[in-house]
């Protein structure tokens, strides 16, 4: 496979050009530092990193996978992974975007956001390590006391300790409400945390000092369901080091992802310490849940660029057939396959999906800066609202948008994508688990019609509709943009019609809100990448003239390539979420299988 190569250039466009970060990141207080200068430095030491460290490792570290020792609970990381987080840790990576207070650099999530993307494109694997730990460092520095994180912050910061989030169980995963998990009071304000937690991403490894585990229990006392359940901290070694029985049962055998520890871990009376007000430990843990869904949709548009990256090369070299045109290539053999229509339609079909998809997650990212730093409270509320509705779309959109791209990679490749040594089956086998995890994809769904959009009466959507109506309104005259206002004017007009006809409808059946959820979530994804494209086709147009056109021209085949190939899907979706949930619920249970 072709070594992966950072896209520097769309991340110079998405943040200097589209978004323009330095007309608000540096006037944030706190951010001052954050220059253009600050930002092309760290991004090209973190391409640099990706590129020459992590890369090369991606495909021999998922043939070895993790290493168990049932006789010592301990797992031991592909070669090369330990050395590639020391030198991670020695640039500072881990405390890019943390509190100066705990050692962190300060650095606004604009910035984390392109490293975090080329991490997942390079070792998506890899990658985990240090995204769990920064989950990790998110909830103790929301949620814990002035003791807690001046024990665990400073060395969260650091990278010397790593952390994960312990949810699910055997018997229950999204359904938090069902967990068993016990915590006993100790009476000297610790707990006796005892109980099993599977599927825990980075739960074991070789590759930090100590493993920080935020673990969900319940007191004695608890309520049932989601009210009773506590967040705890629960180390691996304690500060005097002595070690705490939390250990590791055995390695989950997966699909991909293999070279990340996935592990089943054992709390047999280990000894923990809550974090936030007892009972009240789901929403501290949704501080670490909304980062790792923001993860997960990066996890999609890394995995969909390097499996660009990857068919492009190929399809450039590989020499299949002439062009139905005509020879392009008539000294050789065969032309190759780019020329064809269909291999066109894969290839721009990735590169769509990602670029617009990087823009989003840009503009995610800012919306974290200025919610986090902004002095007018409003501007805080309206960032906040805007990350909260478009989180959901951002993990459910992106991860099926990035596993479609691997997907065309691999097809691109033809009989070779389904071999290993190639590498792009790989890409199609790690990519699969960012729509299960964090809540699957119909999970965001779910959310983002139910809690986001119809809990409080649409306010939300109809302050993100708001910006895309005035966009559409400041350039109502520019022939340039009549391909995208048009459309968008016309989906703004359809969202609300069937946004309201799903809220009236679900007031008589609840089934009628879950039967349009997933078609839902994905209206509102092509809602946005339409004007996401239309605002990159604006700046492009703007710069022709002004050097790079060639680039710019890329931008606007792309753009146009979207609306008339992938965007009219949306005419698709209104109609099956108008089809209501009858069709879904009419056949009997008993029905399904004779």
């Amino acid at each position: 496979m072709p070594a992966y190569k950072a896209p520097l250039r769309d991340f110079d466009f998405v943040l200097n050009e589209l978004i323009k970060v330095q007309d608000i990141i540096p006037a944030l207080p706190g951010y001052e530092e954050a220059t253009q200068d600050i930002f092309t430095s760290y991004l090209e030491a973190a391409a640099q990193f990706c590129e020459s460290e992590l890369a090369p490792l991606n495909r021999q570290a998922d043939e070895e996978g993790c290493q168990f020792d049932p006789s010592t609970k301990a797992v031991t990381t592909p070669p090369g992974f330990k050395e590639a987080y020391k030198q991670y840790c020695e640039l500072g990576f881990p405390a890019l975007d943390c509190d100066p207070t705990y050692g962190g650099q300060g650095m606004p999530k604009s910035l984390a956001f392109p490293v975090m993307e080329m991490q997942c494109s390079s070792n998506v694997a890899w990658s985990m390590y240090p995204g769990l730990s920064h989950g990790a460092y998110a909830a103790i520095h929301a949620h814990g006391t002035p003791e807690q994180k001046a024990t665990y912050l400073p060395r969260l910061v650091d990278g010397s300790w790593t952390g994960t989030m312990c949810l699910t169980e055997p018997h229950c995963g999204t359904d938090l409400g069902l967990l068993k998990t016990r915590a006993e009071p100790n009476g000297d304000g610790s707990y006796s945390i005892t109980g099993t937690k599977i599927f825990i991403s980075a739960g074991e490894h070789d590759m930090s000092d100590n493993i920080i585990h935020l673990v969900l229990a319940r007191l004695p006392d608890a309520p049932k369901d989601v009210k009773g359940i506590s967040l705890f901290i629960v180390p691996k070694y304690h500060a005097d080091g002595s070690r705490n029985p939390v250990a590791c049962g055995s390695l989950e055998h997966k699909m991909g992802i293999k070279a990340n520890a996935t592990a089943v871990i054992n709390l047999d009376g280990a000894k923990g310490y809550l974090i936030g007000e007892a009972n009240k430990g789901l929403s501290c843990m949704f501080t670490m849940m909304n980062a790792a869904r923001l993860g997960c949709g990066m996890q999609g548009l890394g995995i969909g660029e390097a499996s660009f990256q990857g068919a492009l090369a190929y399809a450039r070299e590989r020499l299949q057939m002439r062009a139905l045109t005509g020879a392009k290539c008539p000294d050789k053999a065969a032309d190759p396959i780019i020329v064809h229509p269909d291999v066109r339609r894969m290839l721009l079909t990735q590169k769509a999906y990602t670029e617009a998809g990087r823009a989003l997650t840009a503009l995610l990212a800012l919306q974290l800066d200025i919610e986090d730093k902004h002095p007018d409270a409003a501007a805080r509320q309206d960032a906040a609202d805007l990350v909260a509705l478009l989180t959901p779309v951002a993990k459910a959109f992106m991860t099926d948008n990035g596993y479609e791209a691997a997907n065309m990679g691999m097809q691109v490749f033809g009989g070779h994508g389904f071999i290993r040594e190639w590498g792009m089956e790989q890409l199609v086998r790690d990519c699969r688990i960012s729509q299960i995890y964090e809540g699957t994809n119909g999970i965001q769904a779910i959310d983002l019609l139910g809690r986001k959009v119809l809990l409080d009466q649409g306010q939300k959507l109809r302050k993100f509709t708001k910006q895309i109506h005035q966009f559409c309104q400041a350039n109502e005259g520019n022939d340039k943009l009549a391909e995208y206002i048009a459309p968008l004017a016309k989906l703004m007009k359809d969202v609300g019609e069937v946004t309201m006809g799903i809220g009236m409808a679900s007031l008589q059946n609840k089934d009628e809100a879950g039967a349009a959820a997933t078609d839902y979530l994905r209206l509102i994804g092509h809602l946005s990448y339409a004007w996401l494209w239309a605002r990159m086709a604006e700046v492009a147009h703007a710069s022709l003239g002004q050097g790079d056109d060639a680039f710019y021209q890329a931008k606007i085949a792309t753009g146009r390539f979207y609306m008339a190939k992938l965007f009219p899907e949306v005419h698709t979706l209104l109609a099956r979420i108008k089809g209501g949930a009858a069709p879904l619920m009419a056949l009997d249970e008993e029905h399904f299988a004779f």
